[in-house]
């Protein structure tokens, strides 16, 4: 489906066209539309386009169109048309609530809470213009959004601090958010990069890797599914072909990818029959066999090619869990009714045949692949075994061949075991995979948080959530560490909800292995030993018992944190306790995806310093398209984020608390007036003892929204406790010297400057880096912080290494106020 209908809005009364276009060899004959799932009478027709005219309140709802052809069919997904009465208003104008905290300084309101409502404005689609001609393109359209903010005066500890709350919405210009992922690509074995790797959307290049394996991909408008192809030029490795998660919303999605190297050549002799093993490595029993008649290799011509071949043949073991990361697509096919709905892996193999001398590339068939029956653990699946292979352009496998019983007698006769048979040829699909669909799904609720408090306000968005499904447990298969399907899905607001195969009659018959990560950095579950929180889990007994929640240091403590592993077992009907998540059945994905966050679900949270962030226009950095133009926002511009970090070292007996403060310096518009306020706890060198650093951020200088003037941000960078100024970076201060004016930097318990306009780096203390994601930007930076480089990246503080201003701390003497206190207290006076 190359074009998707498009969600409108319209009033009661007025028209509106929805289009979708699908491209396949042959081209699609015939389109199909739907209305909430039900066929459109008359709808039948030879191009996607539907116009209904004079449209009515009952019109509303979803639509979507199927496209056909004798090779098969494929669905779009849903748009979503509302239908207002005359006169109604799509955006209300009284704001969303949207809670903020404010710092620790400012007191608790009657219900002991430090939250603010900022309000917000939801970005929805507003009702498209009547005078607009109804076409297939994109509606210019608007959107809900700010109309007005006030500014409120807050009382803080004997001052005010200021804050802009969404005083009014309306409709305005629709932002245009760029939509990228970002990542590395790197060998699976070595974690060697792949180096200017050619990269393919379809059949079209749209650029190379890095030096170090980096990829930045910008995603096209209205993509459901981004598939992607990473290519080797030395041919080393596989091609890996991935269907990448990405924020429909805006802004960047890291992704780690792997590549798997191809197995080392054998040479056979093309004029006799041959057998390669598939799966035999670290003596396992090979799953089966790939048969080779003599005389089967061919060249592109269709000559007959009997001299000397170079085999390679790859085989993903899915008994490996390891091998996950490594496989091709996600594993989904598309079935008569059109619907991409998913297979069960029982191993996947890429195949590379070529001419011993020359090298040239060799077709081959008809071949045979025989499947050792042993391998396959569920019975039922004996039936439906199939041979795929997959299609680099749509990222869906498509049906080569049905395996078999082996009919052949006298190799039955000669082994013990017994084999599933299937031929096929071998062309320009060079992937292939031993699948079965399944059909016992469910859905996983997962929500990721900033901290472990778990506060609904603190959720983090753009988090990739990755699903493993194991095979069953013993009963079933013979290696319950066998793998059999993954997906990813990204945290919106409300959370995200995974594909995994389930079962209601055995809880254990499927289990799920979770991880999740945020730019690279990977996220911490909640704790499963030695005593199992279901408060802190997320899910409510007695249904967390039957899920068997294990985070992975459950039985070794020396084991990483960062997953958990549950049976998926699908909710009873009829049990209560069943049917408020965290598991939900297939047909229930509206119910999972509009959840509260009150029913039950899984849960990250992100493991860091303390710390705290506070901005004087709000801005939620997981929703790009919550940015708000203003002289004194954080982020100047939504299309680029640009993070800065100053590098603190603290020499003293303890951790410490360091405040960045940070207000307009130089811009006629902003001058003296609050940005926000950055804490953060400095971190324990390992090496050097009594010491700590802290990378604090601060506002970068530059252009302000208007982008007609630049701002040097006044930057006060103050620790807490007993703490005296002793050094400042000698290239820091010379540069701060040379870029007048200098700031006041008389108080010795703090360290001031205007931020500089150029990007400087570890040598100078300051960190900077620039992206489409701000949260993606300041990871980044943290990480060069700590390690104190330019280019590194490390979550082990080197306080030593790249520091811009040093201070001595001491226990101070009873009653005596630290300046960090007074300016709390009394920041005038300070």
């Amino acid at each position: 489906m190359v074009l998707q209908p498009a969600a409108r809005v319209r009033e009661a009364g007025q028209d509106v066209t929805f289009c979708c276009r699908a491209s396949g060899t042959p081209a699609p004959q015939k389109y199909y539309w739907y209305h909430n799932g039900t066929l459109l009478e008359g709808t039948e027709r030879s191009s996607g386009r539907l116009a209904l005219r004079g449209l009515a309140p009952e019109q509303a709802g979803t639509y979507h169109c199927k496209a056909s052809s004798e090779a098969g069919a494929i669905r779009s997904a849903p748009a979503q048309l509302t239908v207002l009465a005359p006169g109604q208003q799509s955006c209300r104008a009284e704001p969303e609530p949207s809670l903020v905290e404010l710092p620790s300084e400012c007191p608790q309101d009657a219900n002991g809470s430090r939250y603010y409502n900022v309000g917000r404005c939801p970005a929805s689609p507003c009702r498209g213009d009547p005078s607009e001609p109804s076409g297939c393109g994109r509606e210019s359209g608007l959107c809900c959004g700010v109309r007005r903010m006030e500014l409120r005066q807050v009382p803080c500890a004997g001052s005010v601090l200021p804050l802009k709350v969404v005083a009014e919405c309306g409709c305005g210009p629709c932002a245009q958010p760029r939509v990228l992922v970002q990542g590395r690509v790197t060998a699976a074995d070595t974690g060697e990069p792949l180096r200017f790797g050619h990269i393919f959307l379809g059949a079209r290049k749209v650029g190379i890797t890095g030096y170090q394996g980096s990829f930045t991909i910008e995603v096209p408008p209205d993509t459901q599914r981004l598939v992607t192809r990473f290519v080797d030029g030395q041919q080393r490795l596989v091609d890996a072909v991935k269907v990448l998660p990405f924020d429909r919303r805006g802004g960047a999605v890291y992704q780690e990818v792997k590549m798997l190297r191809k197995k080392e050549p054998v040479e056979l002799d093309g004029g006799r029959s041959n057998a390669i093993p598939l799966g035999d490595a670290s003596g396992r029993e090979p799953v089966g066999e790939l048969l080779l008649p003599a005389g089967t290799f061919l060249k592109p011509s269709g000559e007959v090619f009997n001299g000397t071949v170079k085999a390679s043949v790859t085989f993903v073991d899915p008994r490996d869990v390891g091998t996950a990361s490594t496989a091709s697509s996600d594993l989904s096919f598309a079935d008569a009714e059109g619907d991409i709905v998913p297979l069960r892996t029982y191993g996947m193999f890429a195949v590379d045949f070529r001419e011993g001398a020359s090298g040239a590339a060799l077709q081959a068939g008809p071949v045979q692949v025989r499947m050792d029956t042993g391998q396959v653990w569920m019975a039922e699946h004996l039936q439906k075994m199939k041979l795929w292979s997959l299609n680099p352009e749509s990222g869906l496998w498509e049906e080569e061949a049905v395996l078999r019983p082996d009919e052949g007698g006298d190799r039955r006769k000669r082994e013990e075991r017994t084999f599933l048979v299937g031929n096929l040829e071998i062309r320009e699909r060079r992937l292939f995979n031993l699948d079965v669909p399944e059909d016992r799904r469910c859905f996983v609720k997962v929500r990721a948080y900033s901290n472990e408090k778990f506060n609904p306000y603190e959720q983090l968005e753009g988090v990739v959530v990755n699903l493993i499904n194991l095979e069953p447990q013993p009963g079933f298969p013979s290696n319950p560490r066998a793998w059999g399907r993954f997906d990813s899905a990204v945290t919106g607001a409300n959370g995200a909800c995974l594909p995994a195969f389930c079962d209601a009659r055995r809880p254990d018959a499927y289990a799920a292995l979770v991880t999740a990560t945020l730019g690279g950095e990977e996220l911490e579950a909640v704790a499963s030993s030695p005593k199992l929180n279901p408060n802190a889990v997320g899910v409510a007994q007695p249904y967390l018992g039957k899920l068997g929640y294990r985070r992975s240091d459950h039985e070794d403590a020396a084991l990483k944190k960062t997953a958990f592993q549950i049976n998926v077992a699908k909710p009873d009907p009829d049990n209560a306790d069943e049917n408020n998540g965290p598991v939900y059945s297939y047909r229930s994905l509206r119910e999972c995806e509009e959840a509260p966050v009150s029913a039950n679900h899984l849960r990250f949270y992100r493991v860091e310093v303390d710390k705290y962030e506070y901005n004087v226009v709000p801005f939620k950095e997981s929703d790009v398209t919550s940015w708000t133009g203003d002289y004194l926002a954080w982020w100047p511009n939504p299309q680029e984020f640009r993070a800065c970090f100053i590098k603190v070292r603290l020499e003293g007996p303890r951790e410490y608390m360091v405040r960045s403060r940070n207000v307009g310096g130089s811009h006629p518009r902003t001058r003296g007036q609050l940005y926000g306020l950055r804490d953060s706890r400095s971190v324990r060198d390992p090496l050097l003892g009594d010491t700590s650093g802290a990378c604090v951020e601060f506002k970068c200088g530059g252009m302000l929204f208007d982008q007609s003037l630049a701002d040097r941000t006044l930057v006060s960078v103050v620790p807490q406790g007993s703490c005296r100024r002793t050094a400042i970076n000698a290239l820091l201060r010379d540069y701060l010297s040379r870029h007048p004016p200098l700031a006041d930097n008389n108080h010795t318990g703090a360290f001031s400057m205007l931020a500089p306009l150029d990007p400087l780096g570890h040598n100078y203390g300051i960190y900077t880096v620039t992206d489409q994601n701000p949260r993606l930007a300041k990871e980044i930076a943290i990480g060069r912080c700590f390690a104190g480089t330019s280019d590194g990246f490390s979550r082990e503080m080197r306080a030593g290494e790249g520091t811009a201003v040093t201070f001595e701390c001491q226990e101070r003497p009873e009653g005596r106020e630290s300046l960090f206190q007074r300016l709390l207290s009394a920041p005038a006076e300070a």
